[in-house]
């Protein structure tokens, strides 16, 4: 049992209790929508799409609650093995503080919306009182800011095993040595990934890490490794972002799909070839008019001899460039009141072109052609707009064969959980970036006579920091773990919508701390700001998750 006794034991207890408080009072709310949205023993999607604003402040608060869960968990771990667990107390103690008054403060301001009475409220910050006050003090934050500054970052242990250690050390150095030194070229001139990168990177099989060792990968046969990803996706996006952090995913989608609805031919072709990253691939699902509305996909399909047409566009499309394979979801059932189920996934094979534009015209006929669109950050891979123009894949390029014709959404699901809980690790390898180049900055900047370090208001900016990363690492590693025994995904969701979120208000302050060297683009930070704010759109933007899975979810399952 864990002493509680302890100053570092009774704040996290404190911390519990406040939590717990605070996730029955959104389960209070959850159930008021759910009365207000109820058809029969349903809920109405159309009924609660006029509850938007409430759905989305509820997703919010129990995603951010829900990292305050896996923190404190995370404390409590370290206090039963005596491992360093002080200071991470105080971080979790910090953190469950900030989420339980932001909480607070969402749902105080509209109480009606949520079928709250005033008093509910008052009692939640009254009884909480006590902690909230010592946690927000701003004696105690620039006490854990000194403590941050004296550890130099170091966040305590994470409670890896010694297989994910090692990967994570063999990453971190690879991403140190090789990555580091050329993102700054890549970012500021808007180049291709070189193959300085690439090239050992497919020797070091990160490529496989989501294949089994049956198709030629590096996952053991049966047992899924979602943290194993998740630490070398975090390290190489600590490096760059774009120049290597988002590698993995693709790679990790289109395996996914490929596992759970692709013929045998089709595994022991295409595993293989993708476990050591010859072809690279990429993914298109996502059209014009159509972000995160998968079903309403308009690319069509249309049955020729021999297999099929594409016709129609395709947009952010990353990577498709250097891309040899593509998977790409199209209707090939005309009938768009049939939504979801009319559509399929094909296995579409290009030449692996560099640069910003290409046109594929093969023999077979049609056209495909690309053209990079230019971004704010997130430069390296390049993100694609595509158009299909009489473009011929072959039948046996239908994922699934004939038997996977109108299954092609239930395929693509079965990769974008693991996108989601990648983009939580891609987040957290940012803002560990942000955050180190803080701390030495505010070691070396002297202003007034002092380093930036020594002022209260930077000790604070950084415990908050340090507190936001540990909540944003834990809940991304135990919902990994959670992912490998079939759960999680709606854990996977809240760490993907929170963690991205706090990346961009951790690497703003960043910047902040950087002053005017912050704003330049010679300075790293400046990169890790437009950077950190792609993660809320990509894999699923934040509102779509927020509305569509997570608050629909907790509503269908409230009491």
């Amino acid at each position: 049992m864990t002493d509680l006794s302890s100053a570092g034991g009774q704040a996290l207890e404190q911390a519990g209790a406040a939590l717990a408080a605070t996730t029955g009072i959104i389960d209070t709310a959850l159930s008021h929508l759910k009365a207000l949205c109820a058809e029969g023993d349903r809920i109405s999607p159309a009924k609660l799409d006029k509850h938007q604003l409430a759905s989305y402040e509820l997703a919010v608060s129990w995603a951010e609650c829900t990292a305050a869960r896996f923190s404190l968990s995370h404390a409590e771990r370290l206090r039963d093995v005596g491992s360093d667990a002080a200071f991470s107390a105080d971080l979790a103690a910090l953190f469950t503080a900030e989420a339980v008054t932001n909480t607070a403060s969402r749902l105080r301001a509209r109480p009606a919306d949520f079928g709250l009475e005033e008093s509910s409220m008052a009692a939640l910050t009254q009884n909480a009182a006590g902690f909230l006050a010592n946690q927000l003090a701003a004696q105690n934050l620039e006490r854990i800011g000194e403590e941050v500054c004296r550890r130099e970052g170091d966040l305590g242990p994470d409670l890896l095993d010694e297989h994910h250690s090692m990967m994570r050390d063999t990453f971190r150095r690879f991403a140190d040595d090789v990555v580091a030194p050329r993102a700054e070229e890549i970012h500021r001139h808007d180049l291709d990934i070189p193959d300085e990168i690439l090239e050992p990177l497919k020797a070091m099989g990160m490529f496989g890490l989501s294949i089994p060792e049956s198709y030629g990968g590096l996952q053991e046969n049966d047992e899924e490794d979602t943290l194993g990803m998740i630490v070398v996706t975090e390290e190489l996006s600590r490096a760059s972002l774009g120049a290597a952090g988002s590698l993995i995913t693709r790679p990790e989608i289109l395996s996914r799909a490929l596992l759970k609805g692709g013929t045998e031919e089709q595994k022991q072709h295409w595993l293989p070839q993708l476990a050591v990253g010859e072809p690279l691939c990429a993914v298109a699902v996502t059209e014009p008019n159509y972000g995160s509305d998968v079903a309403s996909v308009r690319l069509k399909a249309t049955p020729t001899e021999g297999g099929w047409t594409l016709n129609g566009a395709k947009t952010w499309c990353t990577f498709g460039g250097k891309a040899g394979l593509l998977l790409v979801l199209a209707r090939t059932d005309p009938d768009m009141s049939l939504g979801h189920k009319g559509l399929s996934m094909f296995l579409v094979e290009k030449p692996a072109t560099p640069g910003h534009a290409f046109e594929v015209t093969p023999d077979t006929g049609g056209k495909l052609t690309g053209r990079a669109i230019a971004t704010l950050g997130y430069r390296g891979m390049h993100s694609f707009e595509l158009f299909f123009d009489d473009f011929f894949v072959p039948a046996d390029n239908m994922l699934g064969g004939v038997d996977g014709e109108g299954k092609g959404f239930y395929s693509a699901m079965a990769g974008f959980a693991g996108g989601r809980i990648q983009t939580a690790a891609r987040a957290v390898g940012v803002m560990r970036a942000a955050f180190e180049r803080s701390l030495s900055y505010s070691a070396e900047r002297v202003v007034f006579g002092s380093p930036i370090g020594d002022y209260q208001l930077t000790r604070v900016k950084l415990a908050r920091m340090a507190a936001m990363i540990l909540a944003c690492r834990q809940i991304t590693y135990d919902v990994a773990g959670l992912m490998d025994q079939g759960a999680g995904d709606m854990e996977a969701s809240a760490a993907k919508i929170f963690a991205s979120k706090t990346a961009e208000w951790l690497t703003r302050e960043a910047l902040q701390i950087h002053g005017g060297m912050g704003y330049a683009e010679e300075t790293p930070v400046s990169r890790y700001f437009v950077d950190a704010r792609v993660l809320s759109i990509f894999e699923g933007a934040e509102e779509t998750l927020a509305l569509k899975v997570i608050t629909r979810a907790l509503v269908e399952n409230a009491a």
